[in-house]
């Protein structure tokens, strides 16, 4: 058995022989042997039931004796995963690592161009972005803040329309000059266009299967600093987002280090798949680490609009409306909703009958109480759709069959809240003014529901 050597080791050491007697005798050389052997066996067997081997052996026990060999298994344990946690991230550097060197030639710094003018003369000012390739021949993805043209002022200055847009590629110290083909406000993209050929363009990734806690990187030109490549995770998927002008977002956040100028760079996956658009970043005390890409997913529509025709064509309704929100609901007893203010001639809305002073309350069944979630809804449908809006006119409530048309470049957008603030402000001094409303902000229009 396998403790045998253990147990004549014993037996050796318990029982050793004793010396022959000089005398014999039936006591000495019978019975005193006799007993020594009983004793000895009883002994031996005792000895034996000690020994687990040779206890499960005799009566088929199972030991309840602890034995090390579990105690080594798990000290190595620690050993094991810490070789596990130091291969993996080793796999993820050299992921990490190769990613980088395939996407880098896919993104291009951007420059833009001002005068501005203020009290102490004119001078040129520039600012800094970011952009990605996406065709052989020159066609770039970036973002509409990082190369809008319009003219803005203060008290102080006045920037002028840009003087000149420039591109820099990875690996390459030529400036080139580019040229915006279109670009598209409400979604905060636009495609610019240099003269070069045989560029690397971007792989596209599938924005809609991202996962909460995926490995990201963010790459773009940070405060000057060209092709900057940053590391963090998806924090979360499908965030509501507003930028400063009021624009919203469904968008991708992540803890990726965003900064001023990555600004139109890639949120890029382990596959080396953009996956993400950076535009927007959260700053401020106590802040750290919350920026946000536009899902690739949702862009590729637009691209593709902006390349053919300049322009996002969109479905619109005619309306020039005002939000009413559960502050305003609670005071005054009116129904959340968008109230109409103004219905523009000729427009699906005209056509459709709906007329100023109605509060559209849903669309297709969907409630809404700003004109910016009344959009999104309408969004999602195309021109020429016909759609039913719930409304509530004169106190009854009504459905109205419309049929979306083609919304009119610069001039008749169904208007946000926030493009019509400058009139809101106007309407507020008016009522101020005449003493009968108090000072609040309502439009006319409510108040001649309720007269």
């Amino acid at each position: 058995m396998d403790n045998e050597n253990e147990f004549n080791y014993s037996v050796d050491q318990k029982f050793k022989q004793t010396k022959p007697p000089k005398k014999s005798g039936f006591g000495r050389t019978v019975f005193v042997p006799f007993l020594a052997g009983i004793v000895g066996a009883s002994l031996t067997v005792g000895v034996c039931f000690k020994v687990p081997e040779v206890r499960k052996f005799l009566i088929g026990e199972e030991s309840k004796t602890s034995y090390s060999a579990p105690k080594i298994e798990n000290s190595k344990k620690p050993s094991d995963t810490g070789s596990t946690i130091s291969a993996d991230f080793m796999s993820f550097s050299q992921s990490s690592t190769q990613v980088a060197k395939t996407v880098l030639p896919s993104i291009v710094g951007i420059e833009i161009k001002y005068n501005v003018s203020s009290f102490f003369g004119n001078s040129e000012a520039k600012a800094t972005g970011s952009g990605v390739i996406i065709s052989e021949d020159g066609y770039i993805i970036t973002n509409n803040h990082v190369v809008s043209t319009e003219t803005s002022s203060s008290s102080f200055y006045t920037i002028t329309e840009a003087k000149g847009l420039t591109v820099k590629l990875y690996g390459d110290d030529k400036e080139y000059e580019a040229e915006i083909i279109g670009t598209d406000a409400y979604t905060d993209l636009a495609v610019i266009k240099i003269d070069a050929t045989g560029l690397t363009p971007a792989v596209l990734g599938d924005s809609d299967h991202l996962e909460v806690g995926e490995f990201v990187l963010a790459m773009g030109n940070p405060l000057d600093m060209d092709f900057t490549v940053t590391s963090g995770i998806v924090s979360a998927v499908n965030r509501e987002v507003s930028a400063s002008d009021g624009t919203s977002y469904s968008a991708i956040q992540t803890d990726a280090a965003i900064n001023s100028g990555n600004s139109g760079g890639a949120l890029v996956n382990l596959k080396g798949e953009v996956i993400g658009i950076n535009n927007l970043k959260l700053s401020g005390e106590g802040i750290e680490g919350i920026g946000f890409a536009i899902p690739i997913n949702s862009t590729t529509d637009v691209v593709n609009q902006l390349i053919e025709f300049k322009s996002v064509k969109r479905p619109y309704i005619g309306v020039t409306g005002q939000g009413i929100d559960e502050s305003i609901t609670e005071i005054y007893g009116l129904p959340a909703g968008v109230s109409i203010r103004e219905v523009e001639k000729d427009s699906p809305a005209d056509k459709a009958g709906l007329q100023k002073g109605d509060i559209i309350t849903k669309i297709e069944g969907k409630e809404v109480s700003t004109v910016t979630e009344l959009n999104k809804v309408k969004y999602t449908y195309k021109i020429g759709d016909t759609v039913t809006l719930t409304i509530l006119r004169n106190g009854q409530e009504q459905e109205i069959k419309l049929t979306l048309g083609e919304e009119p470049v610069q001039e008749g957008e169904d208007k946000t809240e926030e493009e019509i603030s400058t009139e809101k402000e106007e309407a507020k001094k008016d009522n101020s003014n005449s003493g009968s409303r108090g000072s609040t902000d309502f439009p006319s229009s409510i108040w001649d529901l309720f007269r």
